[in-house]
């Protein structure tokens, strides 16, 4: 491999490793996996900050990789079975908080997917707030990821005092 193409390559990882950001919003720790290897569906996660002194609403996501992109999270029934929910309204983030998109809990839903969802593949997702506007994250594929790595234990949201 030649330096200049060295040089290429370890620029690209840098840039994926960067958080996306717009206006007061961060998002960190992107990753998205199909729900298996012949689903039709999938999913990303990611840990969004609002770093700014007002509140903001993730009210939806558009991406290319599915027919359709949606908001969705898990709610114990009274059953007491958890079951995945479209969350129409989106989901408010409070200035200076965070919210954590992960497996179990909050989490951006690709349905219809048009192709295969492959290990290392790069996703182009665009996130749509109220206040902020579109904030586009490139997600990368991790289906080696377990449920917890590189995410907090606890809750879907977290606020920051």
């Amino acid at each position: 491999m030649s330096i200049k193409t060295t040089i290429l390559v370890a620029a690209t990882a840098v840039a994926y490793a960067m958080p996306a950001f717009a206006a007061d919003i961060t998002v960190d720790d992107p990753y998205a996996r199909a729900s298996s290897m012949m689903s039709s569906s999938g999913a990303a996660f990611m840990i969004i900050h609002n770093t700014g002194d007002t509140d903001d609403h993730l009210v939806g996501a558009a991406s290319d990789i599915a027919d359709k992109v949606e908001l969705h999270t898990h709610k114990e029934d009274d059953m007491g079975v958890m079951r995945m929910i479209h969350v129409e309204e989106g989901f408010a983030i409070p200035a200076g908080g965070t919210i954590e998109m992960v497996r179990g809990g909050h989490h951006v839903m690709f349905l219809g997917l048009k192709g295969e969802m492959a290990q290392g593949d790069m996703i182009d997702l665009t996130l749509q707030f109220e206040k902020a506007g579109d904030v586009t994250v490139e997600v990368p594929v991790d289906l080696e990821r377990k449920p917890m790595h590189g995410q907090m234990k606890h809750g879907q949201m977290k606020q920051s005092d």
